[in-house]
């Protein structure tokens, strides 16, 4: 592996020198293009050809029992490297990540791309298990699949739902978390906080959360799941270009038995409108009290994200108590490592380095 402080600096020829070529200039970006807070990488490679859209599979998946969960994953990389795990959203699948895989991977990584519960070939092991998709209980897959896996630490690196995953385990179980990258930065969830309303503007652009609370809702995302998620996709990133061929291959996870449970679940639970595990309360209580992150952490926005708040990460900044740097990503959205793969891996490989 090379020196992680030079990286973008340095690569080797070969096969994938072309989609590398993209990370070229990061490194002498200046900050006025690419960062509020700290060093870092823009979406804009200085001129060089992007590396979005280089890639159109994770490859071969594999099957893990991960505590309730048949986990299905992509994995790239060295079976001995430095592991990075990357957590997707909603309404996406591990397709976000489909170019910045192969450039850790590069790196010398060993790089795990879980299905969340609900997508893709991600399976309940038992038909009567409580389709439950409050907040800890993610993250508690994570560490489910960690454990399967036997990684003792890991990067840990999401948006959205991932987001809020790894913000968890970073706060909780900050032994299994190497570092962190968080894409509009502190997500972990206060419910009596949820109870309070937005400015208007910012409460539009959550509709959906909404719709999905009632049973029209249910009926929609059961009968029109891929309209709706296109429809989701162009709001949350105005500028992606993206074709008809990349949202069918993340559209085939929403044909999970259980996808419209767990985001159902998952938005009415955040709303107060359903009840979760009474197992969990207590890690629940904890979490709503806002807990401290103190792993070395990057958080990135996209500039164009309708859910990025104000501020260039001042709104969340005091929630990190360790080593930290803030990125804002101008002319991107809310699915970031897809939009902007040279920044995500960038922004892992200098956070494993701090």
């Amino acid at each position: 592996m090379i020196d992680r402080r030079s990286f973008g600096k340095v690569f080797g020829a070969g096969a994938a020198a072309a989609s590398l070529a993209g990370l070229s200039g990061l490194a002498s970006q200046p900050a006025s293009a690419a960062t509020a807070h700290g060093p870092g990488p823009g979406p804009d490679s200085g001129g060089t050809a992007p590396v979005r859209g280089a890639y159109t599979s994770l490859g071969s998946l594999k099957q893990v029992d991960a505590g309730v969960l048949n986990i299905g994953y992509a994995e790239s990389g060295p079976a001995d490297g430095p592991a990075v795990i990357l957590l997707h959203g909603w309404p996406y699948d591990i397709h976000s990540y489909v170019d910045v895989a192969p450039l850790l991977a590069a790196e010398g990584y060993r790089v795990i791309v879980p299905h969340l519960r609900g997508h893709g070939t991600t399976r309940f092991l038992s038909p009567r298990a409580f389709r439950n998709a409050q907040q800890s209980v993610v993250a508690l897959d994570v560490i489910a699949l960690m454990n399967a896996l036997r990684i003792e630490k890991a990067v840990l690196a999401g948006y959205d739902w991932g987001s809020r995953t790894a913000d968890i385990i970073a706060a909780v179980w900050p032994e299994r978390c190497k570092a962190l990258v968080s894409v509009t930065g502190y997500l972990i969830t206060n419910r009596d906080a949820n109870k309070q309303p937005l400015p208007p503007k910012a409460e539009w652009a959550w509709w959906y959360q909404y719709y999905f609370a009632t049973e029209r809702g249910r009926l929609g995302l059961e009968e029109n799941r891929h309209d709706l998620a296109r429809l989701v996709w162009e709001f949350n990133s105005p500028t992606w270009e993206f074709d008809d061929a990349t949202f069918r291959r993340t559209a085939a996870s929403f044909e999970n038995p259980d996808y419209v449970a767990i985001v159902l679940h998952n938005y009415r639970w955040r709303l107060g409108l359903a009840k979760g595990d009474p197992r969990y309360d207590r890690l629940e209580r904890r979490l709503a009290a806002g807990p401290m992150i103190g792993v070395p952490t990057i958080t990135l926005d996209g500039e164009d994200d309708p859910f990025t708040p104000a501020g260039e990460g001042a709104a969340y900044r005091a929630k990190f108590s360790g080593r930290y740097a803030h990125r804002t990503l101008k002319g991107i959205g809310h699915n970031v490592p897809q939009e902007a793969p040279e920044a995500f891996t960038a922004a892992v490989v200098d956070v494993d380095s701090f």
